[in-house]
């Protein structure tokens, strides 16, 4: 009985191996051939229904039209509805996560460091002579209200944008994920609301100063020797109210880069005028490339009216400033106001009885 029972295993074992093994030859002889295989998914490269026949969940037809730019069936059609994915969009994140950000970066720290050397070569430009204790108006409340506006703008657009383009490497390694969203979401939301402020008291600047910010002959020169800037005994270069360095920073600050990141900033603050992603992408170069040549002519205006010049950031903070500042600095602007064909004050009086006392004309 027991020999019976072996050789009934030692049978079935026997069937069920010979069973197995047509089985694989079967699978083996219908499975496809390397090339049939590499047909197969030619055939199907765009019909998404066809590959799960061939490879189920293999969805590399339906990414592929999704990332071709096509526009497809949508309810809402309009500003490329239909469209999921911009591919171009990829193009645009490694340039500016690459060249922009690092280049952007380092060419603001070099015009950092060019001020620095230049400080410590020259150091605070003084006045070569006492003052004499008469003052002269050079700004009134409106032309200081809209100065001061204008740079509180700036400040806030370019702290915001400082840290949307490099916080990243500068902030997110300090602060961790959660502080820097909070911080990258507040930064977007101010960039977008103080923009236009920035545009319209920048429009303001221009009606107020452009008068005395056209170019004259004495402007090339002063131009051409720096305004001796660079000399620590030569006098300074003579000018007019504004020298030809602030009438530079007039022209190509204010106006031309002024109106470049405002345009490119509606374009971006604004998408619902029918502009594609690739507009958008476009302009943001144009805005980010404009703003970094603004922030280095920035810093080097911020630099002369502080700590570069002795008494410049008085002259924007009360409004007036020494007989000697003015002759030393702006002498075609100090005769003008000896001869009498510019008045040594120009606000009211109910606003100089405001000034204090010394301020006083």
């Amino acid at each position: 009985m027991k020999r019976a029972m072996r050789l009934l295993t030692l049978l079935v074992g026997l069937w069920c191996f010979a069973a197995f093994a047509q089985q694989q030859d079967e699978a083996l002889q219908d499975a496809p051939t390397a090339e049939t295989a590499a047909k197969a998914l030619a055939d199907t490269r765009d019909d998404p229904a066809a590959r799960q026949k061939v490879q189920p969940y293999n969805n590399a037809p339906i990414w592929r039209q999704v990332n071709s730019a096509q526009a497809f069936s949508t309810q809402l059609p309009k500003f490329e509805g239909g469209v999921l994915i911009e591919p171009r969009g990829e193009d645009w994140r490694q340039l500016r996560n690459g060249p922009m950000t690092v280049w952007g970066g380092w060419f603001l720290v070099a015009v950092l460091i060019l001020i620095a050397l230049f400080y410590l070569y020259r150091g605070q430009i003084r006045l070569q002579e006492p003052p004499t204790g008469q003052l002269i108006e050079r700004f009134t409340f409106v032309e200081r209200a809209t100065h001061w506006l204008n740079a509180a703008c700036f400040i806030v657009l370019g702290l915001t944008g400082i840290l949307m383009l490099f916080g990243k490497h500068l902030i997110l390694p300090i602060t961790g994920y959660t502080i820097f969203s909070i911080l990258g979401i507040l930064s977007k939301t101010t960039h977008n609301f103080v923009g236009p402020l920035f545009a319209v008291t920048t429009i303001a600047i221009f009606l107020i100063f452009v008068r005395d910010n056209w170019i004259r002959g004495y402007d090339i020169r002063w131009l051409v020797r720096f305004g001796g800037l660079l000399s620590k005994s030569s006098p300074h270069v003579p000018s007019g109210r504004f020298n030809g360095g602030e009438k530079a920073f007039f022209w190509l600050g204010v106006v031309v880069l002024g109106i470049i990141v405002s345009v490119a900033g509606f374009v971006l603050d604004f998408p619902n005028f029918e502009q594609t992603r690739f507009t958008q992408q476009t302009f943001w170069w144009i805005h980010v490339g404009a703003a970094l040549l603004f922030l280095a002519l920035v810093f080097g205006h911020i630099y002369i009216g502080t700590i570069g010049m002795e008494g410049a950031l008085e002259a924007m903070e009360s409004g007036y400033v020494d007989e000697t500042w003015a002759k030393e600095h702006h002498r075609y602007w100090y005769d003008d106001i000896r001869s009498g064909k510019i008045p040594a004050r120009r606000s009211d009086d109910a606003t100089a009885a405001a000034l204090p006392s010394q301020l006083r004309g």
